[in-house]
């Protein structure tokens, strides 16, 4: 069983940075792709970015130009870099891990790590 384990929420003010990880039980190399997700109160759960295992990067529109996926496979983790937070990031962000090995497809999360910006 894969465990994603994601840190680095917290609260900041508008402006301000704050960079997630999500640290993966298996190697992130193995998965197709790894991306990041949010869920506000009373919304349905979005894709902020992810990652290929070729390298590709796909964002939100929202996020662009702000926010940047990375990776560290020495480490089997995945970064969420932001910046320029507004109130309206506020939101719990959740990492996933997307493969197919053999002939069947698996979709791993992990737990959460809440992001408060203030105004």
């Amino acid at each position: 069983q894969v465990q994603l384990v994601e840190s680095g929420g917290g609260l900041v003010q508008a402006g301000g940075s704050l960079r997630l990880s999500c640290a993966a039980s298996r190697r992130i190399f193995s998965f197709d792709v790894i991306g990041w997700y949010r869920q506000a109160p009373g919304k349905q759960r979005e894709l902020v970015a992810a990652l290929t295992r070729a390298g590709g990067t796909n964002y939100a529109d929202s996020v662009k130009g702000r926010f940047t996926i990375s990776r560290d496979n020495a480490k089997n983790t995945v970064y969420l870099q932001m910046n320029s937070l507004k109130p309206e990031d506020t939101a719990v962000y959740y990492c996933n891990a997307a493969a197919r090995w053999g002939s069947s497809d698996y979709d791993y999360w992990g737990q959460g790590t809440q992001v408060t910006v203030s105004p």
